[in-house]
């Protein structure tokens, strides 16, 4: 339960397996906004000129879709884990953000763990993912985890090595459920990686005229986290037209504004020629979505540099 997050047992004696600014992403339940929040915020920090690692370990691979690039069957990135090898990395996806792709081919990891657990010598996924990517850590300023809501085995092995998890949220009970799972997992792995805190929860998909209803969750989320993590003051509201734009067309949030000025200009030039505008988006607005993107990525960034500095809310 997360309750049990404000009071969690001392850590046993033995060396963090963390790499410094690594941020898992994670919730117990599909579509809270994970992998979106992952794409925005990597653009954001990469816009700002830090080199970003994104690192896509969903077998879904859906970050494919939010940044525009082909979808991968993640056969490198498995590959590279069993050899300990270097990865294939998708360079500049966007100005200063490299991506490491995910996709089907990572639900073989399950079965591999499970058939190397009765070798003593075989490690757990933790340092599978330690070895491939502890020494890339140094080219990057943040390296960020997209995680799969299913499948316990791989998110646990994104917290063995990260700092600070941050967990997006709907605003439905069953979208709680899935923080409470996540935080049984967190706790699962403190052991191993004392390092890690709860860096915050993200309020995803809330409707720009639900102040009760967002009220009311915050109020849950509080209690259950006491003073352990805050839930961010920045919340990304629910615009499906420009959410589906965005995925369509392989745009970031930020991204998606510019092109939507763009395809408004165009279409009024074509009405006033007499001409039929087809600009292709849904959405005639995509400001407010990219302002709380900005807005949320210094809120993390804040509570990262907080957690690095051993001052905890």
């Amino acid at each position: 339960m997360v309750r049990s997050l404000q009071t969690p047992a001392p850590p046993k004696p033995q060396a963090t397996r963390a790499i410094d600014r690594v941020i898992s992403l994670a919730n117990g339940k599909g579509g809270v906004g994970k992998t979106t929040t992952a794409a925005n915020v990597a653009g954001y920090v990469a816009l700002a000129g830090s080199r970003v690692l994104l690192i896509d370990l969903d077998p879904q691979g859906d970050l494919a879709r939010d940044l525009g690039y082909d979808r991968q069957t993640g056969r490198e990135f498995f590959q590279a884990l069993i050899a300990g090898t270097p990865p294939m990395i998708l360079r500049n996806v966007r100005d200063n953000l490299d991506v490491i792709p995910g996709g089907q081919d990572l639900e073989d990891i399950q079965g591999l763990m499970v058939s190397r657990s009765s070798r003593s010598d075989a490690g757990d996924f933790g340092d599978m993912l330690y070895s491939v990517l502890a020494p890339l850590a140094d080219d990057y300023d943040l390296i960020l985890i997209d995680t799969p809501p299913g499948e316990r085995i791989l998110v646990e092995g994104a917290f063995a090595i990260s700092s600070a998890v941050v967990i997006p949220t709907r605003s439905d009970d069953a979208s709680i459920d899935g923080v409470e799972r996540v935080a049984r997992r967190f706790m699962a792995v403190r052991d191993r990686n004392p390092s890690l805190q709860l860096a915050g929860i993200v309020l995803f998909g809330v409707g720009p005229r639900s102040m009760r209803l967002e009220r009311s969750v915050r109020d849950t989320l509080e209690e259950m986290l006491g003073t352990v993590a805050p839930v961010f003051a920045t919340r990304i509201r629910n615009l499906e037209s420009a959410s589906a734009d965005a995925r369509r067309k392989g745009l970031l949030f930020h991204e998606l504004e510019g092109a939507v000025t763009d395809a408004q200009k165009n279409r009024l030039k074509a009405l006033r020629a007499g001409e039929r505008p087809t600009d292709g988006f849904f959405s005639r607005n995509a400001g407010g979505l990219a302002e709380e993107y900005e807005q949320l990525t210094g809120e993390i960034l804040a509570r990262l540099n907080e957690i690095e500095s051993g001052n905890e809310a």
